[in-house]
């Protein structure tokens, strides 16, 4: 069975549609398949027409968050949810057409793959938009540690025992495609068309995927902890080849460096790296303090299917 797990934020006027089109495409899919909705505190409608699905389609379940957690959070519990051998994620915004999605389930199959993501042909946001995205591309694959990190994509399919890898993580900073490198190394990319968005605005600005490309840095890689040792390293070498000028200065010339300049300088180089660096290990030490609070990465508020409702 294929699992969608489909991680929604405001996009009430996106479901209908979406859950149609998966329907048509998979109908005669002859081991079946199910839709599970996560909705992550939107304030809109959203949980409204999940409902509304839930009570003319029995494969469809819903699950609504307590607060709002984020995507990978949303994504995370879909995925622990799932019922499938296979699991595909998607958008809510039909940016991801159903109909590409077997492009990617034929290289999974195929090919024997593990994961396989399904990048865009074109990309379809605006300049600083596919900055940002390329800059948190570059976080993943320091993250990932692996060459396809830039092929990374919200359209995924990857098969269900993975998720074991990861069974027990349990931490605020969610990242779903970290966690997968953790169960295996087998990865590929199909391009597939994606659509332009037509109803609402994305959840993700600028600002939130650069702060997401600093999470993925300092929560699942040592990479800004090596930088900062190498810029200490540096700024050493820097101070020895200093004071090999200085001493040279005053043996061979029998004089002195002059200058307040010179010397202010030199301290706030020196100051700030070191700033740069403790600043690299507090960021590590609140990581820490968050995992030993043991917080959830996420808290399911109700639980819905046709045939049994639970409300929490």
């Amino acid at each position: 069975m294929i699992s969608f797990v489909i991680p929604v934020y405001r996009s009430a006027e996106s479901l209908l549609e979406l859950h149609q089109r998966l329907s048509a495409e998979f109908d005669f899919n002859p081991d079946g398949f199910e839709i599970v909705f996560v909705e992550d505190c939107g304030g809109d409608n959203s949980w409204q027409v999940i409902q509304q699905l839930i009570t003319k389609d029995e494969r469809v379940r819903g699950f609504r968050m307590s607060r709002n957690y984020g995507q990978h959070n949303a994504l995370l519990c879909g995925i622990r949810e799932a019922r499938g051998d296979i699991i595909v994620t998607l958008d809510d915004d039909l940016q991801h057409p159903p109909e590409e999605i077997h492009k990617l389930l034929a290289k999974l199959k195929d090919d024997g793959y593990d994961v396989v993501y399904g990048p865009p042909e074109r990309e379809q946001h605006g300049i600083f938009r596919d900055f940002a995205s390329q800059i948190t591309k570059m976080a993943l694959q320091g993250a990932m540690g692996a060459d396809n990190a830039r092929q990374v994509s919200a359209l995924r399919v990857f098969r269900a025992n993975l998720r074991d890898a990861f069974s027990d993580y349990r931490s605020p900073t969610v990242n779903i495609d970290v966690l997968l490198t953790w169960a295996t190394s087998s990865f590929s990319a199909v391009r597939v068309r994606h659509d332009a968005r037509r109803f609402g605005q994305s959840g993700y600005t600028v600002s939130k995927l650069i702060r997401h490309a600093l999470n993925m840095m300092t929560g699942f890689s040592t990479k800004p902890l090596q930088l900062a040792s190498l810029t200490g390293f540096s700024f050493a070498l820097f101070g020895l080849v200093i004071l090999v000028y200085v001493v040279a200065r005053w043996v061979f010339q029998n004089d002195s460096v002059p200058g307040f300049a010179f010397l202010a300088s030199i301290i706030a180089i020196f100051s700030g790296a070191q700033l740069l660096a403790l600043g690299v290990i507090g960021e590590y030490i609140a990581r820490m303090h968050f995992r030993t609070m043991e917080r959830p990465p996420y808290f399911v508020r109700e639980k819905l299917q046709k045939k049994n409702s639970q409300r929490l």
